[in-house]
């Protein structure tokens, strides 16, 4: 018995170590950008010993990845309860989301698009793993567009994206103050009139 409570208390210390590079990593990373942060300064300031940080991690791009992977997690857990509301109010409050986030102190874009420009290279790791969250997103835009009836939902779930990812520059770099009006427009003339009108 004795035994097990040590064991489930080392991987409580374990995780808690994780957790706390992963932490101090997504903050680094969004304030200052992925290259700008050093993995010297992650393991000081998680307050972890070397070794620790490369058995969970032992290449800075995994690191990397992971907070990539963390960051889908995150978004798609903001984004799960609004496929619940009808398709085209659900489509408007996944928009809705930039405006809420771009509201934020420390605002500095989209931490996707701003890890992407970091890795050029769409085969490496890191690149993966933030196509594999643009296809989700995609896919969710595609389903929702078809439960609103919209005759091209391939189409326009593309535009979607593509004007998604110019609000979220726009967003950070320009900070219109009418920010949540010009995105609601922006989606509603992309949508077109709905299908029950």
């Amino acid at each position: 018995m004795a035994g097990n409570a040590a064991d489930i208390t080392d991987i409580g210390r374990e995780s808690s170590a994780r957790n706390r590079v992963m932490d101090t990593a997504t903050k680094l990373f969004y304030a200052e950008g992925v290259h700008a942060v050093g993995i010297d300064r992650i393991i000081a300031e998680a307050g972890v010993a070397k070794a620790t940080f490369y058995k969970y991690f032992p290449a800075k791009d995994e690191l990397v990845r992971a907070y990539v992977q963390n960051q889908s997690r995150l978004g798609r857990a903001a984004i799960d309860g609004i496929g619940k509301r009808p398709a085209r109010d659900a489509i408007l409050a996944v928009f809705d989301l930039v405006a809420d986030a771009a509201a934020q102190p420390g605002y500095r874009g989209c931490p996707f698009l701003n890890a992407a420009a970091e890795y050029p290279d769409p085969g490496h790791p890191v690149r993966q793993a933030i196509g594999e969250h643009r296809r989700w997103k995609h896919e969710f835009l595609r389903g929702l567009l078809v439960a609103d009836g919209n005759p091209d939902p391939e189409t326009i779930a593309d535009i979607l994206t593509v004007a998604g990812d110019g609000l979220l520059i726009a967003s950070h770099l320009d900070k219109p103050a009418n920010l949540r009006h010009l995105i609601r427009e922006t989606v509603l003339q992309i949508l077109g009139p709905s299908a029950d009108k």
